[in-house]
């Protein structure tokens, strides 16, 4: 008997496409990374590298590939929903809506809820003994703000099966017509300044992405009509920083494809149409890539690397912040010198900051890994005499008050919870305990439907 990894690396049927495991890997690898380099902490608190050498703010747009998260997010949801659906019980698919969310979202929500477990009794605990100024007060603010890219995949989820039936209809026609939303929420918001219309691109922006991945499922990016395996690819990635660069050059979109302090425009909240051209450009330039990296993943000692890393991703994901926090608390609390962002010791001193935080979020990885292991594969039930009535309906409302509580705890952080502190959810006011209870309730009806059985 191998290793749980080894099992499962030699057990992967010939059918899968491990490049879109790799991707998943790679892009919240490049994340942790980019959030370990963008840090500028000293004594007086946490800065950002790009706000203090705006020269480096052209690196954004290698290392903002959450749209490749979402896409390959995309891929996957077809595959799974699909398979669901061939699965079903003769009748509706009102239970298969309520099997395929809560299949997706166990895999999401139990580290999340770990995550948020752990840290708001520490939260807690630090307040009452008097404790939240300095960078404990800012850690506890800002070790939440990554939620913000879970909520935003729970409504990938949600929205899966509505959407991937116009993906069946329309095909390319259901992304541009998401694209096309996207554009015209930016006219309104820039030429016509109608207040508030710009948060409608936190749907139209990341599920456009979204949508890619359906199209990839189909076999609809790599080769078509009169194009060649690798043409469509480079005209979508071409196309993409072509109208990217001429957004930002032309229009009023910032350089930088990720939020900057004080900037009154971002591209990331809520997103533009020039991140999601950069997302355009990102899917292009993964895809051209497939054929040398499907060739590296037949290697088994690759092929061994990706499925450990797949196991851990998402705990690692939720961990990197507190563990560069902590490296930075640890060398206050120890007198280490800071050096100011950006200078020659701050450069030559990076190296060594990153390599502990590596090594913390590696053990944090391992206390809570366990969080991360997949439930029972979730199927509508075979035994049922029909589907369960009102499952779907009990389970949207779920995924929805998940979205709205892991989105709100995101804004508000975990700082000021004794004094009641408060954020705004668009224009909804959110604290962290109702956040948090939001959560809870949601993930229970979606357990609550998705295991529910028929009845006659």
């Amino acid at each position: 008997m191998g290793s749980p990894v080894r099992v499962r690396a030699e057990a992967t049927p010939a059918t899968r496409d491990r490049y879109v495991d790799l991707l998943r890997v790679a892009s919240l690898a490049a994340v942790v990374l980019g959030h370990w380099l963008m840090a500028a902490v000293t004594p007086d608190g946490v800065g950002n590298l790009l706000a203090v050498v705006p020269a480096l703010q052209p690196l954004t747009w290698l290392l903002q590939v959450m749209p490749v998260f979402f896409f390959v997010g995309g891929f996957a949801h077809a595959l799974s929903y699909r398979s669901l659906l061939r699965k079903r019980p003769e009748g509706s698919t009102d239970s298969v809506y309520a099997a395929f969310l809560r299949a997706r979202l166990q895999r999401l929500l139990r580290p999340t809820m770990v995550f948020v477990l752990v840290w708001g009794a520490a939260a807690l605990l630090v307040q009452l003994l008097g404790g939240g100024g300095g960078l404990t007060g800012v850690t506890l603010r800002l070790v939440t703000q990554p939620l913000w890219f879970i909520g935003i995949y729970l409504a990938m989820v949600a929205f899966t099966p509505p959407l991937l039936r116009l993906h069946e209809r329309y095909g390319w026609g259901a992304f541009a017509g998401l694209a096309g939303a996207a554009a015209a929420v930016d006219v309104l918001r820039f030429a016509a300044g109608v207040p508030y219309v710009e948060f409608l691109n936190f749907a139209f922006v990341w599920l456009a992405v979204h949508q890619l991945g359906f199209l990839r499922a189909d076999g609809r990016l790599g080769a078509g009509p009169g194009l060649s395996a690798l043409r469509r690819p480079a005209l979508l990635g071409g196309g993409g920083l072509v109208a990217a660069v001429a957004l930002v050059a032309f229009g009023p979109y910032p350089l930088s494809m990720v939020g900057m302090p004080g900037e009154k425009v971002s591209n990331m909240a809520p997103p533009t149409l020039a991140l999601l051209c950069h997302g355009l450009w990102l899917v292009g330039a993964v895809e051209l890539l497939r054929a040398p990296a499907a060739r590296l993943l037949a290697r088994p000692r690759a092929w061994h690397t990706v499925v450990a890393a797949n196991g851990v991703a998402m705990t690692a994901f939720l961990w990197h912040l507190t563990a560069m926090l902590g490296v930075y608390g640890a060398m206050l609390a120890l007198d280490v010198p800071l050096p100011e962002p950006a200078t020659a010791a701050w450069w030559a001193q990076t190296p060594l900051r990153l390599a502990v935080a590596a090594v913390l979020t590696a053990v944090l990885v391992a206390a809570f890994r366990t969080f991360e292991r997949p439930a029972a594969p979730a199927t509508p039930p075979a035994t049922a005499t029909a589907p369960g009535t009102g499952s779907a309906p009990l389970a949207a409302l779920g995924a929805s008050l998940c979205l709205l509580g892991v989105l709100g705890l995101s804004m508000v952080g975990f700082a000021g919870l004794l004094e009641g502190r408060t954020a705004l959810l668009i224009a909804v006011p959110v604290s962290a305990p109702a956040a948090v209870a939001a959560t809870l309730c949601g993930w229970l009806l979606v357990e609550r439907a998705g295991r529910a059985r028929g009845a006659r």
